[in-house]
């Protein structure tokens, strides 16, 4: 028996347009692939972590690299819109079925997962029930999802950072729904096609409640418009109390009045 890599290799896609990408470091201070990249390494010291823009027209591989050179490839959030035909979209589908063809597993968060259900004949639309933000509430696992890996010690119904306008409307054949809410019906799924395993989850375990705040005050303008918010002010109350509680992850006051447990404060849990 060959004995396991002393050092992992992973690979983060990170599939923000630069402009985007510039926004969410304006925002938080780091793009979402850099986001990935510091879970990862705090998850998996020593692994040595690449990154690579699938959507820019000149993204490409370490010197050297092959995808099926990596131990796992982690999908990042974006806000392209996968049931739209645009060169950025066009990359990133192709870029993820390479993935697929390549045997590496991978795994992916919100836009992640709508890239990979593109990727193997699914599809994504808008969400039918408006914006899902700040964070994605009860979600549920299926009879599946409870017996996978995946959601491993998650208890009967649980919250987590989600912002999202779009969703999946149909994963692709044979794929696997694990979890799913009265907002979103696919919150998690198995995909396998064309020799490949993809994970992935429509909310962002990857991601501090500093980046959820971020995110509410870059959506702002969406948000009063989904009629979530009366106005800006409104929005910037409710993420002024989620950075407190970032700050704070103990303070039980704030988990009160936002509604939320350990599944999302710890992130041991998240």
């Amino acid at each position: 028996m060959s004995s396991a890599p002393s050092t992992f290799r992973f690979l983060v896609a990170e599939s923000e347009t630069p402009e985007a990408r510039e926004q969410r470091r304006s925002s938080v201070g780091r793009s979402s692939g850099e986001t990935y990249l510091d879970i990862l390494r705090k998850l998996a010291p020593g692994a040595n972590c690449d990154r690579i823009q699938p959507a820019d027209a000149d993204a490409a591989l370490p010197p050297g690299a092959t995808l099926a050179g990596y131990d796992a490839v982690f999908l990042t959030g974006s806000p392209l819109h996968l049931y739209e035909e645009t060169p950025e979209t066009r990359r990133t589908v192709a870029f993820m079925r390479a993935v697929f063809a390549s045997w590496t597993s991978s795994f992916g968060s919100c836009a992640g997962l709508q890239v990979a259900t593109v990727a193997a004949g699914g599809t994504v639309r808008a969400n039918t029930r408006g914006f899902e933000a700040a964070f994605a509430r009860r979600i549920t696992p299926t009879e599946a999802g409870r017996a996978h890996p995946l959601l491993e010690g998650r208890p009967a119904a649980y919250d987590a950072p989600a912002i999202h306008a779009d969703e999946v409307e149909a994963l692709p054949r044979g794929a696997v729904l694990l979890a799913g809410n009265r907002v979103t019906a696919v919150q998690a799924a198995e995909i396998r096609f064309d020799g490949g395993v993809f994970w992935g989850v429509q909310y962002h375990p990857e991601i501090g409640l500093d980046e959820v705040a971020g995110a509410l005050r870059r959506q702002a303008d969406g948000l009063v418009e989904a009629d979530l918010a009366r106005g800006g002010e409104d929005v910037e109350a409710y993420a002024r109390q989620v950075d407190a509680l970032h700050a704070e992850p103990g303070r039980r006051d704030l988990a009160w009045r936002l509604g939320l447990d350990e599944q999302v404060t710890d992130e041991r849990h998240r």
